[in-house]
């Protein structure tokens, strides 16, 4: 064994050795403290204070982007639209419409700012605006389902908005019959649900089939008689074609204030 014969030749060779094992545990202390101080991805990004809704509406939008499933990915951006136009930002929500990927998400995302500025009672040159831009995007859709829907669902916006001429040229503009019908009919009972008569006729009388008409007529006259607006009910059961739905319209208008059909349907259930 070799035998060192002098201090000098002792700190020669092992001072070396003692520096290269003092280095090393100090990095390796560097790496541990780094690991464990460190904050995680999820720690690292900032904070939103909560009362700060549109900081965490872009914390939403940018965690979102990492979504890796799409259905979730797309109806994650669906909700957020509606947060961003409920806030105000409504050019916000509808750059979103353009990350989407599934048709029928795009259409019901169209829906929810739509339905969301009407709750938010705008000026009505802002809705003139905001309409502009939901029927250029539904213009942009290219499954024709989905994009028919998407246009229905501008109408019903405008109407809930009390955009009825905006409402009524969306639908006339719709090349699928059903699906304007379908506008036509949804627009009417938005109109009655407020108490507008004349606007759910109109919108009615643009309907060009039968059944969808009877059926539009059918919806407005139950609504009227809930309303307890029986001439308006009574009016839209005449204008039904087919006699059977025609006379449970008139028989329901018979009903109304008829304590037994007033009542709950299982306090009626345990009458008989």
């Amino acid at each position: 064994m070799y035998k060192f014969n002098s201090l000098e030749l002792q700190q020669k060779h092992l001072m070396p050795m003692y520096k290269k094992r003092l280095y090393q545990t100090l990095i390796t202390g560097l790496f541990v403290a780094n690991a464990f101080f460190s904050p995680s991805p999820a720690q690292a990004q900032t904070s939103c204070i909560v009362t700060d809704k549109l900081c965490i509406m872009q914390e939403v939008e940018s965690t979102a982007q990492k979504i890796e499933n799409k259905g979730w990915r797309d109806q994650t951006y669906r909700e957020l639209a509606k947060s961003y136009t409920y806030a105000g930002y409504a050019d916000k929500a509808i750059a979103l419409i353009s990350k989407i990927q599934t048709p029928d998400t795009k259409a019901m995302t169209i829906r929810g700012i739509g339905f969301a500025a009407a709750d938010s009672k705008w000026p009505a040159e802002q809705y003139t605006a905001l309409f502009k831009k939901l029927t250029t995007e539904a213009d942009k859709i290219e499954h024709l389902p989905s994009q028919a829907i998407a246009y229905t669902y501008v109408a019903m916006s405008q109407a809930f908005a009390l955009d009825d001429a905006g409402a009524m040229a969306t639908a006339k503009a719709m090349t699928n019959d059903a699906l304007r019908h379908k506008a036509f009919a949804e627009t009417a009972e938005i109109q009655a649900e407020r108490g507008d008569a004349a606007a759910a006729f109109k919108s009615i009388e643009s309907i060009d089939s039968s059944s969808f008409k009877n059926k539009a007529y059918a919806t407005i006259a139950k609504i009227f008689t809930k309303q307890n607006q029986l001439a308006h009910a009574y009016k839209a059961a005449q204008n039904i074609d087919n006699t059977y739905t025609r006379s449970k319209a008139l028989q329901a208008i018979l009903n109304k204030g008829n304590p037994e059909e007033e009542m709950p349907s299982s306090t009626v259930s345990k009458k008989k």
